[in-house]
């Protein structure tokens, strides 16, 4: 198992051009567990995400790893020890399945490094885990798109980094794919200890996987900890403008949301009653 790594950003503001999308942000993703980031759209998730990828340099403040300043490590430990799958990943056209989840091996070489046995590994190993192995010859540009999210996946798997970051890893994918990656990301949080942090839009979903859940709203931290403490339906209220009922899940115990649309008014006014209309 490898060694926790810390993520901490602290004070950070960020932004593109004249817009400031996330304000004077704090937040610590623990090491060796799985982070899930929540909020509605335009929130400021992926530009969080980004700059603890060091894609993004804060206005003010800083992103630490393992208490150094990311932005002042050295580029290629940089890629040997954080992994990140972006939101609108492109792949180099024409390129091979098997190249292109490749690539992922290629922080751990130097100028003059060879391909080895460990390198044959890790990318077998993340094919097969990503059900992928089957389309390692084929052309990227030719899968659907839950098929090439599964690619890109492997793709991260591949480079064995001790923190991961994902933006929105279940994009394209069907529900039984859904869960086959969160599974995944669990089995590797829990054999190698990778520290994981994913933005989600599914709340149930966050909730189920997560160790730690932040939600945001409005480019700030709204609330970050233990799922059942995080995600209430006031939580829900204040990040989405949405009306919900909390209720405990009944495989995990985690918090599950149950949205109300304006064609949807409950019969049930508390989370007991509905408890009971739904148990009889």
């Amino acid at each position: 198992m490898t060694a926790d790594r810390t993520l901490h950003a602290s004070g950070v503001r960020l932004g593109y051009g004249d817009r400031t999308i996330v304000e004077e942000l704090d937040l610590t993703v623990p090491g060796g567990r799985i982070t899930t980031i929540v909020g509605a759209n335009a929130c400021g998730k992926s530009t969080l995400l980004k700059a603890m990828a060091r894609l993004l340099a804060p206005r003010a403040g800083q992103v630490l790893l393992d208490g150094k300043d990311i932005h002042r490590l050295p580029t290629r430990q940089v890629a040997r020890d954080l992994g990140l799958l972006p939101q609108s990943p492109i792949a180099p056209e024409g390129i091979a399945v098997s190249d292109l989840v490749s690539r992922g091996r290629t922080p751990h070489h130097g100028p003059l490094a060879r391909w080895t046995r460990a390198d044959d590994e890790a990318v077998a190993q993340a094919l097969e885990a990503t059900d992928t192995a089957a389309i390692a010859d084929r052309s990227v540009d030719e899968l659907s798109g839950g098929q090439r999210q599964r690619v890109w996946i492997a793709m991260a798997l591949a480079q064995q980094t001790d923190v991961l970051l994902l933006d929105e890893p279940t994009t394209f994918l069907d529900v039984s794919h859904q869960i086959d990656v969160l599974d995944l990301l669990t089995d590797l949080n829990r054999t190698r200890g990778t520290t994981i942090v994913m933005v989600l839009h599914d709340l149930n979903l966050a909730a189920r996987y997560a160790d730690h859940l932040v939600a945001m709203a409005g480019g700030r931290l709204y609330g970050a900890g233990d799922p059942n403490d995080v995600l209430t339906a006031e939580t829900v209220r204040a990040v989405f403008g949405l009306e919900s009922h909390v209720i405990p899940d009944p495989l995990t115990g985690r918090p599950l949301v149950l949205p109300i649309g304006r064609h949807h008014v409950p019969q049930a006014t508390t989370p007991t009653d509905l408890d009971g209309s739904l148990a009889g």
